[in-house]
């Protein structure tokens, strides 16, 4: 039995999680956490960063780029060629692009709103606000069209599957 439609729709019901999440961020709360009194802002996401480490996120966000590369491998031993390109694709892409930037800016961003103890005087949680706010919503905003491509190029794989061998019955 193939493994490969399974790995196939669960790297891309993965890959579309982690897209929706980014996109989540990108669309509303982080427009909305804009809104607040900047105090309520750095409380609202220092909480919500504590609460996203948990079991529910943690496969998600780990686990899509290794479903997409046992997705590329189970397509390269079928035979399925473009869509062993487009699942290795996919990965490559979601690492490089959505997981890379949360290890090496978003998270270190937290890290460092998590040290802001409120309450803050009004302007200096203005200022602690808009120094966090903007870099994070940028680096996002990279990690939402990644895991956006991603989630594109592996549904791409996904549909493509059985067109190598149709394009050789046609030869």
């Amino acid at each position: 039995m193939s493994l490969l439609k399974p790995l196939a729709i669960l790297s891309l019901l993965f890959s579309g999680a982690m897209f929706g999440f980014f996109f989540a961020w990108v669309c509303s709360t982080m427009w909305g956490l804009d809104a607040a009194d900047p105090d309520i802002a750095i409380a609202a996401m220092q909480a919500m960063n504590a609460s996203v480490r948990n079991w529910l996120f943690a496969p998600a966000f780990f686990g899509t780029p290794v479903l997409l590369v046992f997705a590329a491998l189970a397509a390269a031993r079928a035979g399925e060629r473009r869509a062993a390109v487009c699942f290795a694709l996919a990965g490559l892409l979601y690492v490089l692009g959505a997981m890379l930037p949360t290890m090496t800016v978003n998270v270190p961003l937290n890290e460092a709103l998590a040290l802001v103890a409120a309450p803050l005087d009004a302007a200096g949680a203005q200022q602690a606000w808009r120094n966090y706010s903007g870099p994070w919503q940028s680096w996002n905003i990279v990690r939402a069209a990644a895991a956006g491509v991603a989630l594109a190029i592996a549904g791409w794989g996904l549909i493509g599957m059985g067109g190598d061998r149709r394009d050789r019955a046609q030869d």
